[in-house]
């Protein structure tokens, strides 16, 4: 069995999702949506995302860890955001010396759509279908399950192990 924790990152919202790969099976385990306050400090929201996925990360015992890369916004500060809340969650991650894997936008609704240019709700749809114990209702959370989805039909070549 493998338990991966996907994760969807996002400084105002942070999508997280964790899977059991039993097999050929996906079995959903966990997910939700991790929230802080648009326009405060900085390092405070930062301090908030790394506190809640440290306490995921130990509650729940994943071995591996799956992020979307970031798309290149044209907004520059945003894209800087972005970053910051991906470094947190990959730092989560190392912490806890899971494995970690990378995986661009459209290489996940590849994955999980069949389409690398699918909407969100086509994500949202095929997460449903293919977990459909889930419940899942927010996007951010039904994107980051798609990311662990995605992790669990990937091969062991995008994995790298942490140090």
């Amino acid at each position: 069995m493998r338990r991966i924790l996907g994760i969807d990152p996002g400084l105002a919202h942070m999508g997280w999702g964790i899977i059991d790969q039993i097999g050929s099976r996906l079995v959903h385990v966990e997910h939700g949506v991790i929230s802080t306050k648009a326009g405060g400090d900085i390092g405070a929201r930062l301090v908030t995302l790394h506190i809640q996925l440290v306490s995921i990360i130990q509650r729940l015992s994943p071995l591996e860890i799956a992020i979307e890369q970031p798309f290149v916004h044209k907004d520059p500060s945003a894209a800087l955001k972005l970053g910051y809340a991906r470094a947190t969650a990959l730092l989560a991650g190392a912490q806890a010396n899971l494995v970690i894997a990378e995986y661009t936008p459209n290489h996940i609704k590849k994955s999980v759509v069949g389409s690398g240019h699918a909407q969100k709700d086509q994500v949202m749809f095929m997460v449903r279908r293919l977990l459909p114990t889930a419940g899942v209702t927010e996007t951010d959370a039904a994107d980051a399950l798609g990311v662990a989805i995605t992790h669990a039909h990937m091969c062991g070549d995008r994995l790298r192990p942490v140090l």
